[in-house]
C-alpha cells in the first residue's frame, strides 16, 4: 500500500494517507475532497558494505537556489 501526500485547497492542511487502490480520501480537518497531490521525495538508506546513505538535493547551503547545491552562479 502506497503512501501518497496530499495538500488541501479549502483549509491548506498538509497530511499523509495510506491507500489502497480505487480509495479516495479526504481532509482530517475539514472533510474536503478538493485535495493536490504533492510531489514526495523517498530516502533509503544502505544497511551494509561501506555506502553513504543518500540525501536529497535541497536549495544551495550559500544562496537558496532549489535546483541543489552547485547550481547557482556563487559555486
Amino acid at each position: 500500500m502506497p503512501i501518497y501526500e496530499y495538500a488541501c485547497r479549502d483549509c491548506g492542511r498538509e497530511f499523509e494517507y495510506l491507500t489502497r487502490e480505487g480509495q479516495t480520501p479526504s481532509c482530517p480537518s475539514c472533510a474536503s475532497h478538493a485535495l493536490d497531490k504533492q510531489l514526495s521525495t523517498f530516502a533509503a538508506r544502505a544497511t551494509s558494505g561501506g555506502a553513504q546513505p543518500v540525501r536529497a538535493a535541497g536549495p544551495c547551503g550559500s544562496c537558496g537556489d532549489p535546483r541543489g547545491p552547485g547550481s547557482c552562479s556563487m559555486n
